[in-house]
């Protein structure tokens, strides 16, 4: 996937060829786009059974809602990435639901964390965004869009005019520079 462009062209061909009911548009939409829309549903649900789930949901989504797709100048990658996050998300909230009403007691939890658990999380976020804000601008901007994004690392390596071997050398320095630092 060299030409941004020319892989924004295909992806939405094949999601108009999908919307016409073309299973063979489907698998390859499928096999062009599997990676990343995995990688967003594991960052939200953060169990792979779940993530495999909330993958194939979307899927169905795509399937059945390829003709709502318009094409707007935004990437098709957005449009698809949004309905497996929300995919994810909503799964996610299924089970954190069924979960909350299997209370031994009966009694229903509070929604969200406790006190202790949202000083813990406070200061884990300001020691993450401490640590990155440590590494270097760029190098900080591209472990966002691999890790936060959902951004391939050829969309990377032409967003920051490196080569690609380059930009994965930046990622995977940056993210021993994260470890090191947060194991201070």
């Amino acid at each position: 996937m060299a030409d941004p462009a020319a892989d924004r062209a295909r992806v939405e061909e094949m999601i108009a060829r999908v919307a016409l009911q073309d299973r063979a548009a489907f698998s390859d939409l499928y096999d062009a786009t599997c990676g990343k829309l995995f990688a967003v549903c594991l960052r939200v649900s953060g169990r792979r059974q779940d993530a495999e789930d909330a993958m194939q949901d979307a899927y169905v989504k795509v399937w059945r809602n390829a003709g709502r797709y318009a094409v707007t100048g935004h990437s098709p990658m957005t449009w698809l990435i949004t309905i497996a996050r929300n995919t994810a998300i909503d799964r996610l909230r299924a089970r954190r639901d069924h979960d909350d009403l299997g209370d031994v007691d009966g009694t229903l939890a509070a929604p969200g964390a406790t006190p202790e658990q949202a000083a813990v999380a406070t200061s884990e976020a300001e020691r993450i965004r401490d640590c990155m804000n440590a590494l270097p601008e760029d190098r900080r901007a591209a472990i966002s869009g691999a890790y936060l994004e959902g951004q391939t690392y050829a969309d990377l390596a032409t967003r920051f005019d490196v080569p690609l071997n380059t930009m994965r050398t930046w990622l995977r320095r940056g993210l021993i520079a994260l470890r090191e630092c947060l194991a201070r």
